[in-house]
Order: structure tokens, then sequence, then C-alpha cells
């Protein structure tokens, strides 16, 4: 794969098994998140061709530092992947300010960012990919304990459609994507603001390998969007073509 990749959260989960296996494929990589010791560790596993660059991507200098970085080193970036973030365990009737100030700046504004500073590189070849790592959350309501990071990955989803539309007649070179997996077995659950269920338990979780692989084919088969896990698909066509009845079956499911 002869592709320079920046990947945000890249120090555990998804971020740090995409590495693996794009590193794996021959992929140039730049790897990004805060944790110095665990991103460096990330990196020495993905191959000769792969840097480490501790960055807050909440903070917008650290995003253009980070690409400044990918460039210096390679001389251009093909594809930049966002997929740092954070989850919450609140239901709505008790999210304060700061929950959802917390939840949009992890989730939202640090993509902004990423998508933002890469821009004018990508405008300048007409070429390059932005993938938004999003959630199935931002299309059906399946845990309203996760109230403010569904909200959040609405909002995603949303500016990823939004400047796919915006490029597609200026720069048709340049693809936006966005990837929603489901519960993945990773440490999501235990780091989400409030604790919660960890996601490794739970039933159905997929493996963070199985659901890298999906990430892995939208940056080598570039397309708009893609869910992880295919039943994902068919139930949002189910939830759409009748909310009062998809709910229902939700509601009964929690009641069990």
């Amino acid at each position: 794969m002869d592709k320079v990749i920046v990947i945000t959260g890249a120090s555990s989960g998804i971020g740090a098994e995409l590495a693996r296996q794009a590193g794996e494929k021959g992929a140039k990589l730049v790897l990004a998140a805060r944790r110095q010791p665990e991103l460096e560790a990330v990196a020495a596993r993905s191959g000769k061709e792969a840097i480490a660059v501790v960055t807050d991507a909440t903070q917008r200098a650290d995003m253009e530092r980070l690409r400044d970085a990918a460039l210096q080193r390679f001389g251009r970036i093909d594809v930049w992947v966002n997929n740092a973030g954070r989850g919450i365990t609140r239901p709505v009737s008790e999210l304060t300010d700061e929950d959802l100030d917390v939840m949009m700046r992890d989730n939202v504004k640090s993509a902004l960012y990423g998508m933002q500073v890469v821009l004018p590189h990508f405008k300048a070849r007409n070429a390059g990919q932005i993938l938004n790592v999003s959630s199935g959350l931002a299309r059906l309501p399946l845990a309203p304990f996760r109230s403010a990071y569904s909200a959040a990955k609405h909002a995603l989803n949303g500016l990823t459609a939004c400047l796919r539309l915006e490029l597609k007649q200026s720069h048709p070179g340049i693809m936006v994507s966005v990837v929603m997996p489901g519960v993945v077995a990773t440490e999501f659950g235990s780091n989400a603001l409030g604790g919660g269920p960890d996601s490794r338990t739970l039933p159905g979780a997929q493996s963070v390998e199985d659901a890298t692989k999906v990430i892995l084919d939208v940056i080598e088969n570039p397309q708009p969007e893609a869910y992880t896990q295919p039943q994902m698909k068919a139930d949002v066509e189910r939830y759409y073509h009748d909310v009062a009845a998809f709910e229902a079956e939700l509601s009964a499911r929690f009641r069990r």
C-alpha cells in the first residue's frame, strides 16, 4: 500500500489496530495521540515507516503541527483518519452543559480541525481522502445512556456529508468518507465519561481486528460510507422505514 496515512487516536483501540494492519501492507504512517509511551509502542509495532507525533486532537494548533510533521517526513499526505474520540454514560435527562461541550469537543471539533488543516494540501493536489470514524449510534438510538456521544456522532456524520458535497464539483479527486462501527471490543466503554459497561464484555461486540478491516477496505477502495457490521445497515433501513416500530422493539429489549 503506497499511501501516507495520518491516524489520530492511534495509541489504542481501533486507531492502534488500523496502524498495525496498514503498516503490514506497507503504508507510511503518522500516528497521533496524547499518550506518548503508548503511541510510541504502537509506532514500533507498525513498521519502519511509522512515526509518532504526540498530539491533542482537540487543539487546532496541535493538528496543524501534526500535518506539518507528516509533510516534513513524507512530503505528502494521502489519507487523514479522524479517529480520536470519547464516549459518555449519561441519559439526556441528566446531561450537563459540560457533558455536551466535552462530547462535541472530543468527537466533532477534533475531526473538524483534522478536516480543515489537511484540506489545503488535498486541494492543491486534487487528491486525498478524509476518513472520519463515527459510530452506528450516529444513525440508531441503540444506547440511550450514550446520548451526548450519539448526538456528537450525528453531527460528525452531517459535517462529513456536507464536506463531501462541497468538494464534489470543485475537487472531485478528494474523497470524504465515514465509517460507522457498532460495539467493538476495545477500552472505549471503560474510558467513557461517567464510567459504564466495558465494551469488551458486551454481547455481540465485534473484534477490533474485524472492525478495522472494514476501515482499511474503505482506504483501499474509497467509498462515501460504510458500516463495520452488515446487520447495522439493514437496521438503519428498518429504523427510517418505521421509527415507531423499531423503537418499540428497542424498548422491549431494554425491559428484558
